[in-house]
């Protein structure tokens, strides 16, 4: 098979076809596959239907599984997520603030894989921000402050009980396992470098950081709030259109991305698994 890469305008994005997830990949594919993500940050791949255990060997390739904490998984799939929304849900989309993905966690996953089984014939975008090009726009004087910064991330306001509640999660068809662990804070720098690829990306987002390391509340709110606005303008933005049995693939270490409603009345189903960071040498 000869692997096609047709990418987004700017590079920010890729469209990939001419090899098929469901077998068994070679080395060299996979060397492919993530040159190809490494340069484009987001991927996917149309019309490849998958069983829970092709998803997992994919996601295999590219290093170990991560955790997937408060969130239920698939029966006797452990590591498969699924992202449901119900017909009849009145609740906003789950993951439909900017994120990356568990950035709260000590070592946060590399990347994702979601897999398209039920796409609403409206809506259900996923918008992803490209965190290189959010990082080159910033002034040398600006650059220079983050620099010496470090964000505090957390759990705690989608998954405590009481951020649960908050957003309705009683009311979703996905099993959120709310968790006093949700409290628990980690450090990282407001401005990291990609280990593969050596570029510099701005790394908070709104979801999961809340605050800075050695400053007030409301200062770190005020730099945040315009730092996460920054990182998601629209230049700087892919949105994805799904097609069912497509797979997406993105780079946590310089993407963040949000899920968009505008399809109540119809059902949505994603399978979702995680590449934990022992590869992130």
């Amino acid at each position: 098979m000869t692997i096609h890469v047709t990418p987004e305008s700017g590079g920010f994005g890729a469209h990939v076809e001419g090899i098929r997830l469901a077998d068994e990949l070679t080395a060299s594919e996979v060397a492919q596959i993530r040159t190809i993500w490494l340069r484009h940050q987001v991927i996917w791949f149309p019309d490849q239907p998958l069983t829970h255990a092709q998803l997992e060997r994919f996601t295999g390739y590219f290093g170990p599984f991560g955790d997937d904490p408060f969130v239920e998984h698939v029966e006797e799939h452990p590591h498969v997520l699924e992202v449901r929304r119900e017909a009849d849900e009145k609740v906003s989309p789950f993951g439909s603030n900017w994120h990356s993905d568990w950035s709260f966690q000590t070592c946060p996953p590399i990347a994702t894989m979601l897999h398209s089984k039920i796409v609403p014939p409206v809506g259900g975008a996923t918008w992803f921000a490209d965190s290189y090009r959010a990082y080159d726009a910033l002034s040398s004087s600006t650059k220079a402050t983050l620099e010496k910064l470090v964000a505090i991330h957390s759990a705690r306001r989608p998954y405590t009980l009481r951020g649960f509640l908050a957003s309705g999660g009683h009311a979703r068809s996905m099993k959120i396992n709310p968790s006093d662990k949700a409290m628990d804070t980690q450090a990282h720098p407001v401005i990291r470098t990609h280990p593969e690829t050596g570029r510099r990306c701005l790394w908070v987002n709104q979801a999961y950081t809340i605050g800075i390391r050695d400053w007030c509340q409301q200062e770190a709110d005020e730099l945040l709030r315009t730092l996460c606005d920054h990182a998601t303008q629209t230049e700087f933005v892919y949105v994805h259109k799904w097609e069912a049995d497509m797979l997406c693939m993105w780079d946590n270490r310089c993407t963040q991305h949000c899920a968009q409603g505008g399809y109540d009345g119809f059902r949505r189903v994603m399978h979702r698994t995680v590449v934990g960071a022992a590869a992130n040498a």
